[in-house]
Parts: structure tokens; C-alpha cells; sequence
């Protein structure tokens, strides 16, 4: 994940790079790119491209705040999307100053890898592609749109740039990555309908389970669906002594796995983490999970899946 910053600087130290005019593979029309001529720095790596390169100033400089020098001096081979000086200072002054604060490395690296793809991927193939896995871990997209080419909103503007250990791809915007996805737990907490699941969830002590690596699929039910149970069992369930009887309601909820709406309504039933199996069934185009009837679906997370459903599922006693 440390291959950004670096990589962008070496593409534009890459110099002798003279305008040319492609072709698409899909489309067949020109693409308003240029393209690099025999490379006369192919024996050097991107970092060591980059750093007599004046218009990659600001990303040497955030290359090197980001210790991702020995990174992007590595191997590789990377292919690396590029901004330009002019990129950057199309951000606010304050968030660049930001970023090159210690504090926030993290968060500096996170968007350098994000214009970093793992290979050595040529314009010719880029095109190709509709998307591409960076070295943050979250993709990018790749569209051509009037025979120019662009990565996310990003237009590419020079391409192939050939250095030691991969190729740089010039663009003119910062790619920013998307933000994070929440753990199932986080997203429950963070939706006032989900209040009355959340204190159960914290009562059966299942805040860690539900926060690991899963993946999970998790049936939730909203408070309007606690609200249909009568008070004094919800009472007994955040009780003490229902303490046990409550994981294991909540666990009938959860089954192993990250399973999408599509696939849940192929399924008669499905297994839940609490043993037993829950009942699937559509029925005039509405899917219910037991007699609960599914609201919401696909809400997706870092460790899995929610869908919402409008009732509190309920184990046999068996």
C-alpha cells in the first residue's frame, strides 16, 4: 500500500514525453492522450525519475512525508496514476497542509496508494477496463468519454511513462478514495432505527463478534420491529437472567458469509450462526426470512452484509 506518491513522481521525471494520438482498443477512435517516446530514463525507478521533476514537486513531498520512498523504489512493477502540481493545487492550501501533518500519514498514504495499481498495465490496456484494484485496496474507475480517458473524474493525461519497476500514467486531479465502509457494528450504530438492536447487541456482550473479520449476514431487525414484542419480554431480554436467551435470538440473525439480496431469494433457507436455519420465501415479489419481511437490502460493510427486516425472528425451543 505504499506505492503512490512515489510512482507519480517518477512519471513525470520520466521527461522526453512527446504528444501522440491513440486509438482505443474498444471504441476505435482517437484518444487525446500523449504518449511517451523511447524513455530515456527506463534504467531508473520511479522515485528516482520523479525527484528531478519540478511540475512533481508537491507529490515528492508528500511521497517522502508518507515514507513511501523505499516502497515505490521497490520492484514492483506499479502503474501509477499521476497528478501534476497543477492537481494538487486544485485543492484547498489547508488540506494539503493538513496531510503533511505527522499526525495524519495515515490518511496521506491512504490517498497515495489510491493512485497505485500493482503491474505494469499499458494505456492500451487500461482502456480495456472498466475499473482497476489499487494499492489502497479500493478501486478505481476507468471510462472514455470523447476520446479522453479518465480515471475516476481524473483525466489522463499523458500515458506510458516507462521507468524500472513500472509505468506512470499522468493525470490532472488527485484521485481521493472512498471513505472507509463501517463494520456492521458501526453502521448499526449509526442509524437511530437501529437503537433498540444496538443496546441488545452491547446487553449480549456480541459488540467484538459482530466487529471482526467476519464476513457476516445479518438480518436486522429495526426498532419498529422490537416494538411489535410485548414490552416486558424486551425488558426480560435486557435483563441479567436473559442475558444467554438474547445471544442466541440475536445470533438467528446472523448467518456466516456475505450474502447479497440476489442470492438470498435463490436460497429455501439458510443457516444461522445460532444453529438453527431460518426459512426464505418470496412471495408476490417480497422476500420474508421466517415470517419477517425484508425492507432494506445490501447494506454493505467492511465485514459483511445488512438487510432489514420488519420483525424480530424468533429460535424454536428445540
Amino acid at each position: 500500500m505504499r506505492i503512490f506518491s512515489i510512482a507519480l513522481a517518477a512519471a513525470l521525471a520520466c521527461g522526453g514525453v512527446a504528444s501522440a494520438q491513440q486509438v482505443c482498443p474498444l471504441s476505435g477512435k482517437p484518444i487525446s492522450v500523449s504518449a511517451a517516446r523511447p524513455v530515456a530514463h527506463a534504467d531508473k525507478t520511479i522515485v528516482e525519475t520523479a525527484v528531478g521533476v519540478e511540475d512533481l514537486s508537491t507529490l515528492v513531498a508528500a511521497v517522502k512525508q508518507g515514507q513511501l520512498v523505499e516502497t515505490l523504489s521497490g520492484k514492483g512493477p506499479f502503474t501509477v496514476f499521476a497528478p501534476l502540481n497543477s492537481a494538487f493545487a486544485k485543492l484547498p492550501k489547508e488540506v494539503i497542509a493538513e496531510l503533511l501533518k505527522d499526525e495524519n500519514r495515515a490518511d496521506l498514504q491512504a490517498i497515495l496508494t489510491y493512485h497505485v495499481v500493482p503491474g505494469k498495465v499499458m494505456a492500451a490496456d487500461v482502456v480495456k477496463l472498466k475499473e482497476a484494484k489499487t494499492a489502497n485496496g479500493a478501486s478505481v474507475k476507468i471510462k472514455v468519454d470523447g476520446g479522453k480517458v479518465y480515471i475516476n473524474d481524473s483525466q489522463v493525461l499523458k500515458t506510458d511513462i516507462v521507468c524500472s519497476n513500472g509505468v506512470v500514467h499522468l493525470i490532472d486531479s488527485v484521485l481521493l478514495p472512498p471513505a472507509p465502509l463501517p463494520t456492521i457494528v458501526e453502521a448499526a450504530i449509526g442509524n437511530e432505527d437501529f437503537s433498540t438492536l444496538v443496546a441488545c447487541v452491547k446487553h449480549a456482550g456480541l459488540v467484538e463478534t459482530l466487529s471482526g473479520e467476519g464476513p457476516f449476514t445479518v438480518f436486522a431487525p429495526t426498532n419498529a420491529a422490537f416494538a411489535k414484542l410485548p414490552k416486558e419480554t424486551v425488558a426480560a431480554l435486557l435483563s441479567d437472567a436473559g442475558k444467554a436467551q438474547l445471544g442466541a435470538i440475536l445470533t438467528y440473525h446472523v448467518v456466516s458469509g456475505s450474502v447479497k439480496a440476489a442470492d438470498v431469494v435463490k436460497l429455501k433457507e439458510a443457516k444461522t450462526v445460532q444453529g438453527q436455519s431460518v426459512k426464505i420465501k418470496v412471495e408476490d415479489g417480497k422476500v420474508f426470512i421466517d415470517g419477517a419481511q425484508v425492507i432494506v437490502t445490501d447494506i454493505e460493510c467492511s465485514n459483511g452484509i445488512i438487510h432489514v427486516i420488519d420483525s424480530v425472528i424468533l429460535p424454536s425451543d428445540k
